[in-house]
């Protein structure tokens, strides 16, 4: 990577022939960069050498090529650019770009590296930076892991600083002045007496001037935009019910279809009798979906919904476990040395202290449910297939992976399909999926030269989600006066890896880190302190759920932590911070306790729990407060101190601390998919709730910026919620909680 603050000439390459309709500013990645994007279909006189920055006539275009799923990513990406470009972000053009390897995600993959993120040796940190070569190898352009902020932040501000040199050099000759006698501000180029020229007016030129050899970002002490809140430049249009998301793209002559697949995950159809249904209001057509289903064409969803339901089918069934109980019998089967999948932590001599124990050494198991994403936008997409080009309207967060899955299915070269990626309305790792795209393509190649809109009913996307793994957690531990002295930890779960890339056809070799995450990884100092992952064998269709590994392991690991404590007769915070010699992370816990005046006199029936749990780079530590009620629990709030390192957006932070609070408060409460004679029980929000608004406490944030580098935060807010949750209840009821989700055992009100 480049030095933070300047680049060489040999990073960037701007426009070297004058243009009439416009120049493209950017930065290449590594020495062989890949070919640009914007390249193909350029308008005549247009020249596009690098994929960020558009001037033109018409004003200025940014390309923030991550995709918005109410992250707020859309407005911090072009700030950045826009930062360095000296330009409001409010009066440029934002557009996600086209899918592109030149676009890949460099960050994405630095989770997976066997080093704490506390640790910041020049060692851990050059393996960090050694998985920017096999991210860039995939050219994924992934948007998930907390990773675009990380990924962005210097690119795209030296994507910015490079247009606004090229732009200063160009009025420079223009005027036949100095260049530093001009300054910019707001879009426009100023001279010593006043003159101004906006950047419209100077593209051309810019676009054959010659760069020194340095280009220098702004200092955080310069910073006009970041570092404050900035609005979101997609608020207007999501609140007055403009903005397009994938279910309300339009199409001229366009017909409307929804899908039935195997509800025994994985498995084939036999065959189909559509008698039923081929007659019914509307239908249009039924067509197959090669060997898992069929997919119902109509003139509107709804009459595709209906007689969707009339369509009788043989399916096929799995061979995996057909219960949730054989699911959880699964997981236990596993911890043997067959099965293990990794023990990225082995410290100090574990089991001599743990025999010498006898009974005196703590032995708890903790169960996690599967659970499905439940974006409140269905899977949906809109394809056209016409004269041997294809057109796709999806939100998706890896539209690289949608082009190529398109280009696979369609059997068109992938040079003559277009992804067109709209807003995503939730994601949570559900869109990095692809078969909600497979499906939409498969029908639009049946009826080609028809525009259609594939949308899967609530039902559907229920049922035939890629699940957050179910996982089951084992710990012994021993305590010493009021410290933990020996600390065995072990995780059964499928592999989130294994499962999400073979779908895709990639092998990925070696460990899941996403089994442990959040367990080996913690910031504790015990001195006799092992984690052992065990790798459940595939079956149920599992992936990415916001937070990954993390979500379950959190409260996993800090129920554990919070047991030993309670056991040792130790305050939690204070046994926690006796642990913790990293200063970032203490700063994050002894926030956390000052703004819920942790220690001080609780009220009777009330109870106080904590949580810390370092996530994508990010400590987060939460105490909820609740209130056991004749009714039930009542969560009253809920303070959440987070350190990013950098904060670029602190009201944007705060948004998606709040979002992921409430997210994993519902998971913990009432989120559960079970099985039942091989399929998916919960069919809809009747069945599978969601936190309401009169369940939702009041949550605090604290924002510091302490840490080492800047961080993403839209996935670290979700894994301390569940178990500063548990504790809370432990500490106001004396019931302890084990298995999630914990309205099992209690009710909340």
């Amino acid at each position: 990577m480049s030095t933070l603050g300047k680049i060489t000439r040999r990073t960037f390459v701007i426009g070297s022939a004058a243009i009439t309709g416009g120049v493209l500013f950017g930065v290449y990645k590594y020495k062989q960069p890949y070919p640009n994007p914007l390249e193909k279909n350029l308008a005549q006189g247009e020249t596009a050498l690098t994929p960020y920055v558009l001037i033109n006539a018409n004003g200025v275009t940014i390309i923030a090529p991550r995709a918005e799923m109410g992250q707020g990513v859309k407005t911090t990406l072009a700030a950045l650019v826009a930062e360095e470009l000296d330009i409001d972000v409010q009066n440029v053009r934002i557009e996600h770009g086209v899918p592109s390897n030149a676009y890949y995600n460099a960050a994405v993959l630095e989770e997976g590296v066997p080093f704490p993120p506390q640790d910041t040796s020049s060692t851990a940190q050059m393996a960090r930076d050694f998985m920017h070569v096999p991210a860039k190898f995939f050219g994924v352009q992934v948007t998930g892991g907390s990773s675009s902020t990380v990924d962005a932040f210097e690119k795209m501000r030296m994507a910015g600083a490079t247009a606004r040199e090229a732009l200063l050099l160009a009025a420079s000759a223009k005027l036949n002045v100095a260049k530093n006698t001009l300054s910019t501000d707001n879009g426009e180029v100023i001279s010593k007496d006043g003159q101004r020229i906006a950047y419209t007016e100077l593209a051309s030129l810019a676009a054959s001037v010659e760069l020194p050899d340095d280009v220098k970002l702004k200092p955080k002490s310069e910073w006009k935009q970041l570092g404050r809140p900035i609005p979101r430049v997609d608020m207007v249009e999501k609140c007055t019910g403009t903005a397009t998301f994938g279910i309300d793209v339009l199409q001229k002559d366009m017909l409307y279809a929804t899908i039935k697949v195997n509800p025994h995950l994985g498995a084939k159809c036999h065959a189909f009798d559509a008698n039923n249904a081929a007659n019914m209001k509307g239908v249009k057509a039924i067509l197959p979906l090669a060997d898992v289903g069929a997919a119902v064409v109509a003139t509107n969803t709804w009459y595709a919904f209906k007689a969707a339901e009339k369509i009788d089918f043989d399916w096929a069934r799995t061979q995996y476990a057909q219960s949730t109980d054989e699911l959880f019998e699964s997981a236990i089967a596993a911890f043997n040395e067959e099965h293990q999948d990794s023990q990225n932590r082995d410290d100090g001599d574990v089991d001599p202290l743990i025999g010498a124990a006898g009974d005196a050494t703590i032995h708890r198991e903790y169960r996690a449910p599967l659970l499905a994403h439940a974006t409140m936008e269905p899977m949906n997409a809109t394809a056209i297939m016409k004269d041997g080009q294809l057109d796709v309207w999806v939100g998706t967060q890896m539209p690289t992976y949608a082009l190529s899955e398109a280009a696979r299915v369609s059997g068109i070269e992938a040079q003559n399909i277009r992804i067109h990626t709209t807003y995503l309305g939730g994601g949570f790792g559900r869109r990095l999926e692809m078969d909600f795209i497979v499906y939409a393509v498969m029908v639009a190649k049946q009826l080609e030269g028809t525009p259609v809109k594939v949308t899967w009913s609530r039902e559907e996307d229920m049922t035939h989600d890629s699940y957050r793994p179910f996982a089951v957690a084992r710990f012994k531990g021993v305590t010493q006066g009021k410290n933990i002295s020996a600390l065995d930890v072990k995780v059964s779960s499928p592999s989130v890896m294994e499962s999400q890339m073979g779908r895709l056809g990639v092998s990925l070799p070696g460990p899941d880190s996403t089994i442990v995450q959040a367990l080996w990884d913690q910031a504790y100092t015990i001195e006799n302190y092992r984690v052992t992952g065990y790798r459940v064998p595939m079956g149920i269709p599992v992936s990415s759920w916001r937070s990954v590994g993390a979500s379950q392991n959190g409260f996993f690991n800090e129920s554990m932590i919070d047991e030993l404590a309670i056991e040792a007769n130790a305050d939690p915070i204070e046994m926690r911070l006796s642990l913790i010699t990293h200063q970032p992370t203490r700063n994050v816990l002894e926030a956390v306790a000052n703004m819920a005046n942790w220690g001080s006199d609780v009220a009777q029936n009330h109870g106080l729990g904590v949580a810390l749990v370092t996530s994508f780079g990010v400590p987060v530590a939460e105490i909820v407060e609740v209130v056991n009620t004749p009714r039930g629990i009542k969560i009253l709030n809920v303070y959440v101190a987070a350190d990013v390192g950098l904060a670029i957006d602190s009201r944007n932070i705060e948004a998606q601390l709040i979002s992921a609070v409430n997210f994993g408060l519902a998971g913990a409460m009432m989120g559960e998919i079970t099985l039942l004679d091989g399929k998916v029980q919960q069919t809809n929000f009747h069945n599978y709730d969601a936190i309401r608004m009169h369940q939702v406490p009041v949550i605090h944030t604290k924002i510091l910026e302490n840490g080492e580098r800047i961080r993403g935060i839209g996935e670290p807010g979700t894994p301390p919620a569940a178990p500063a949750l548990a504790n809370a209840i432990f500490a106001a009821t004396g019931l302890r909680m084990r298995e999630m989700p914990f309205n099992k055992h209690i009710q909340f009100v």
